[in-house]
């Protein structure tokens, strides 16, 4: 009792108002803080992000994953759409990003539905999961090691890696080692699963047309939107809607899935969606729809074909023997190294590209390759011919690779290549080479800022 007449008091002097005298000159001063520039108010991580611009402009960024998104994007998901929840001029900017979605996929709207609220890819999926099955109900997925993703369930034999693979009974299908390529004739439809296709990385390529679309197959079709699409961070759900089939009855069924996908993403699975960047989206999806962007895309694949072919002429080994899409990856087992090791060297030379397991690689620690792709150099200007000085950089580095793990004496371990890297005589070779990187990367334009705003230009 004693306790809340002691709250009511505290309460009702917190609302009683303060003098004019007792109020400091700090009550007034937040406003100016709110509206004062990132430098002023945190140089911290205002000197971080000219650090990831510098980075941006003198290195080589290989990541297949990774793009370089525009200025109007950019502006979008930093304005003031991120101060709110749905309902009023926020829900018209969804409507608009949903309808865009549908034209830049070339998409009926009577057939096919978009959910444009799902915050990344790995979500997505879940979403979907939740929405169309049963707590340990199937899956089957293309195999981690064979280039299938996390979400899709991987579990190895004795620890279930992926959530997914922990609520659902994920079973994986693999490439034919002997070839590279998956044989499809013997993933078939006769127990009347649901297909969804997980474009994420090459969906920018489906907007524009320069790859097949996994549309004309799939059920549900997922997909991140920063990669290839080259929006912001954010990802959508497709799904089928209308007539799906004439019953033996002669009556039409129709696709139950549009309430079952939305009431998973919202309430099931999150709570507000992240406005700003739906904004942002509906800005890159209407890029998307523009003769410079299918320009774009167009060289995106012929950019990598070139690096393809230039590797291959190296001596490279590239799993399925080539590309027709936007990454190449490399089996590095013909040169004795791992992705692992040469990793390591390509971050110290300045070129961002991420090792990666190949068929019939036993630890996902120690992958076998190498995964690079050409979107984001192709979003600063490159063409066939840099791509083909990009692969002299890219051999450059192997070979310094294997010289590392010659001279490396005091073990086998990824710790001991890495110290012999940072020994003296290496690191001089290596600064030769990061040079080299640097002075060619420089004289590309830099996307999303000037070069001339740049703190560390110099």
């Amino acid at each position: 009792m004693a306790m809340a007449t002691a709250l009511r008091k505290l309460s009702a002097n917190a609302l009683r108002r303060q003098p004019l005298s007792r109020i400091t000159p700090l009550y007034y001063m937040w406003t100016k803080q709110l509206n004062a520039p990132l430098e002023e108010v945190d140089p911290e991580i205002a000197d971080i992000i000219e650090h990831e611009k510098a980075r941006q402009w003198k290195g080589l960024e290989l990541i297949p994953s990774e793009n370089f998104t525009s200025v109007s994007v950019m502006q979008a998901v930093g304005s003031v759409m991120t101060n709110k929840y749905s309902e009023g001029f926020i829900d018209m900017a969804e409507s608009l990003c949903q309808k865009r979605a549908l034209e830049a996929f070339r998409l009926d709207p009577a057939k096919w539905g978009v959910n444009v609220q799902p915050l990344s890819g790995s979500p997505a999926n879940f979403h979907v999961y939740t929405a169309l099955l049963k707590p340990h109900e199937r899956i089957m997925a293309l195999d981690l090691p064979h280039g299938g993703h996390l979400s899709h369930g991987y579990q190895t034999d004795t620890k279930k890696i992926s959530a997914t693979s922990i609520f659902f009974e994920t079973m994986p299908y693999r490439l034919d080692e002997s070839t590279g390529l998956i044989d499809y004739d013997q993933v078939c439809n006769k127990q009347k699963a649901i297909l969804l296709a997980d474009m994420a990385h090459i969906s920018g390529l489906v907007a524009a047309g320069v790859v097949p679309s996994p549309f004309d197959y799939a059920d549900v079709v997922t997909t991140t939107t920063h990669k290839s699409l080259r929006g912001p961070r954010g990802a959508m759900i497709f799904y089928r809607k209308g007539v799906k089939e004439i019953n033996k009855q002669g009556k039409e069924v129709m696709y139950d899935f549009e309430d079952k996908i939305n009431a998973a993403v919202f309430p099931g699975l999150q709570g507000g969606p992240h406005n700003h960047t739906i904004t942002g989206l509906a800005v890159a999806l209407k890029q998307a729809t523009t003769p410079e962007y299918r320009a774009y895309q167009e060289q995106v694949i012929s950019n990598c074909a070139k690096f393809a072919q230039s590797l291959i002429s190296k001596g490279y080994e590239l799993v399925s023997g080539g590309t027709d899409n936007h990454l190449v990856l490399v089996n590095l087992k013909n040169k004795g190294i791992d992705g692992s090791r040469v990793e390591k060297v390509l971050e110290s030379v300045h070129i961002a590209a991420n090792k990666n397991t190949v068929p019939g690689d036993v630890s996902a620690m120690v992958p076998g390759g190498i995964r690079m792709g050409t979107p984001a150099l192709t979003s600063r200007g490159f063409v066939e011919e840099d791509f083909a000085k990009v692969a002299d950089f890219f051999d450059a580095a192997v070979n310094l690779a294997l010289k590392i793990k010659a001279a490396t004496t005091g073990g086998t371990k990824l710790k001991d290549f890495v110290a012999t890297l940072q020994s003296d005589s290496i690191q001089v070779e290596i600064a030769k080479l990061r040079h080299d990187v640097e002075e060619f990367a420089k004289q590309f334009p830099t996307i999303g800022f000037e070069k001339e705003t740049m703190k560390y230009k110099n």
